[in-house]
């Protein structure tokens, strides 16, 4: 304001209102967020009540035998199947809170340590594919929508073209370099992100039509 020579007063009475309206706004977009996480509680809360989220990880547990990469695609299912009814906090706080702590300890049994945060990231990428999978696919209904599509078909082709999220996060379970986790120096840094790189614009390409 002072060097575009305007009246100063204004200008912070200004710039306070934008920060009133900015901080009402964010407060609105909350609202969602926090029903979702208070909804994933209570959940979270019945289901560590009842002891079926016990018996959830027990089931999971006996049906992988003990295979790491079939546990995997059992939560990776779990969390579509949750993410389709469920908003993507909610499917991520319920799945992580019940699942993760498994993966690692049955991880470390293997002899194959795995990075809580992986594991966390591996939920949260599949609570997020859950909204452009068929039947439900949120994304994919409001993508249809604006391109005037079939919405079932938009979903499939979004599916297909997503290939690369759903297969990007066993690779990062079974090579945490890839989320920089005991990268330590530069040419490891350019190294991880050129070959991810070359990777993800390969596998893009050979699933586009």
């Amino acid at each position: 304001a002072v060097f575009r020579k305007e009246n100063l007063a204004a200008s912070v009475l200004a710039a306070w209102d934008d920060l009133i309206d900015g901080l009402a706004l964010g407060a609105r977009n909350m609202i969602g967020i926090g029903i979702a996480t208070a909804t994933a509680g209570i959940v979270v809360g019945t289901i560590t009540l009842t002891g079926l989220g016990l018996m959830m990880t027990e089931l999971v547990e006996f049906i992988s035998g003990g295979n790491v990469i079939l546990m995997l695609i059992l939560i990776a299912a779990i969390s579509l199947v949750l993410g389709m009814g469920i908003p993507t906090t909610a499917n991520y706080i319920l799945v992580a809170t019940l699942m993760a702590p498994v993966v690692v300890d049955l991880g470390a049994q293997a002899g194959l340590p795995i990075p809580l945060i992986a594991v966390h990231l591996f939920v949260f990428y599949f609570g997020i594919m859950a909204d452009i999978t068929p039947p439900v696919g949120l994304a994919a209904f409001a993508a249809a929508a604006i391109s005037k599509e079939d919405p079932i078909a938009t979903g499939f082709q979004g599916a297909l073209y997503s290939l690369r999220t759903a297969i990007l996060p066993f690779v990062f379970i079974f090579n945490p370099a890839i989320l920089l986790i005991g990268v330590d120096t530069w040419p490891q840094t350019i190294w991880v992100a050129t070959v991810s790189l070359i990777a993800i614009l390969l596998f893009s390409a050979a699933t586009m039509n």
